[in-house]
């Protein structure tokens, strides 16, 4: 004769009380135990396995959906543990995120916490996503550049946010997010005066890369034909001549966006996770200070 319990017994081998595996009952995680000819419900040793189960995993923190798809058999128990591991995985990384977030905080006071905390309040609590950053810079860039210049542009604009959170790293990928919503920083990058968008972007990156070994080499910014071609392509940009006039026009315009773009780029070295080639916008820097070095201080005899 198959043993079998009433719901009383089995509730008392399963240290359960009745109410719970009646809840489990209704909710399908227990299969409805068949009736005795006395009309009681006889549960078999299935289900003491089976309340085992659904205690173990409830002691892991399983949401009883998850164990509902198992009892179901939506759900194996390998899929079930690395969903669970997957989410739990999330959860600590947003947590850890959060704590070098409010450690940032933390570590300063008076106005500069003021500060950091509206800088951190776009991501405070949750690892943004690159893909946050990137439609930023989808949104500051022309939408006429080709999508080889645009995607050259974010490579290096664009950096994954940092696996091990710490204050500094959080701050700078928070500073990035805030920098890349400035209007000043926008309406650079949109370059809304310049016709030949695709033209004037493929000149800077060539003028850039022509700038980087001056770069690399810890010069300071100088007279170079790196320097040379970035005023040629800006001057071809607003359609007038390359003169000293222009070149001091543009250090006007680029005294108030250069410290701006520096700032970006001083942010992205913070989260490099290796020392790398200058990239473009330590390049484009470089070039810009050249221009504000040498024609800054000249007189402006008007614009282009």
């Amino acid at each position: 004769m198959d043993v079998t319990w009433s719901i009383g017994e089995l509730a008392a081998r399963a240290g359960l009380s009745v109410k719970a595996i009646r809840y489990y009952t209704d909710i399908g995680l227990l299969p409805t135990a068949p009736r005795s000819r006395g009309g009681h419900r006889r549960y078999p040793p299935q289900a003491l396995e089976q309340l085992a189960l659904i205690r173990q995993l409830r002691a892991l923190d399983v949401p009883i959906a998850g164990i509902a798809r198992l009892a179901t058999g939506g759900h194996r128990l390998g899929d079930l543990v690395a969903e669970q591991l997957a989410g739990t995985r999330t959860r600590l990384a947003e947590l850890r995120w959060r704590e070098a977030a409010l450690q940032a905080l933390e570590e300063c006071s008076g106005p500069e916490r003021l500060r950091r905390l509206r800088v951190l309040a776009g991501v405070l609590g949750r690892p943004p996503a690159t893909a946050d950053l990137a439609r930023a810079w989808q949104r500051a860039l022309p939408p006429e550049l080709p999508a080889r210049l645009a995607d050259a542009v974010t490579a290096q604009a664009v950096p994954e946010p940092p696996r091990d959170p710490t204050p500094r790293a959080v701050l700078a990928y928070a500073e990035l997010h805030s920098l890349v919503a400035e209007p000043a920083f926008l309406d650079y990058w949109a370059a809304s005066h310049v016709r030949d968008k695709a033209s004037m972007y493929a000149a800077l990156l060539d003028a850039s890369e022509g700038a980087a070994p001056a770069v690399a080499a810890g010069h300071a910014p100088h007279r170079c034909e790196a320097l040379d071609a970035f005023c040629r392509a800006c001057a071809r940009a607003y359609e007038t001549d390359d003169t000293a006039d222009f070149r001091a026009f543009m250090a006007t315009g680029m005294r108030t966006t250069v410290p701006l773009i520096r700032r970006y780029w001083q942010h992205l070295d913070t989260l490099a996770t290796a020392p790398g080639p200058p990239g473009l916008g330590r390049t484009h820097c470089w070039l810009a200070e050249g221009v504000i070095a040498e024609y800054g201080a000249g007189r402006l005899s008007g614009g282009p």
